[in-house]
């Protein structure tokens, strides 16, 4: 089987550590930060689950160029505190931003064969593996 290759950031190299000097500085805790994802590998094709919790189908976006798969959605998050007793609100927390996640698999992928389903948070991805054309040894005349 072949291995997937990363790095494509340096909190890819060093996540643990990225994130406990990071975290500190976010201004929203509950930001999203990264698109968390599994990937598998058969004979035939790649399986990859992406964490992407509380965003709409419509606002997910996913890329094939080869054997580079990016994933983006656009996060909209808005947390209301009510006080009750009629009284109005005076905090209202609203985040929005992007998250991405791009990673390289060891083979190309056939992007017209390629299926995503977006369910309970859960991204799920169907990349054929691509059929490499057969070698050919052409004969000198």
């Amino acid at each position: 089987m072949n291995a997937l290759t990363r790095f494509e950031r340096i909190d890819d190299m060093f996540p643990e550590l990225v994130r406990r000097f990071m975290r500190p500085m976010q201004i929203n805790p509950d930001a999203p930060g990264e698109i968390r994802v599994d990937v598998s590998e058969t004979d035939k094709d790649y399986q990859v689950r992406a964490e992407i919790p509380g965003v709409k189908k419509e606002d997910i976006r996913v890329s094939i160029d080869r054997n580079f798969v990016s994933i983006s959605a656009e996060v909209k998050q808005e947390k209301e505190e009510k006080t009750g007793n009629g009284a109005r609100s005076l905090v209202k927390e609203m985040y929005y931003g992007s998250a991405s996640r791009g990673f390289r698999l060891a083979q190309e992928v056939d992007e017209a064969a390629s299926v995503a389903k977006y369910e309970d948070g859960v991204l799920k991805l169907t990349l054929p593996k691509r059929k490499e054309a057969a070698s050919k040894t052409l004969a000198v005349q």
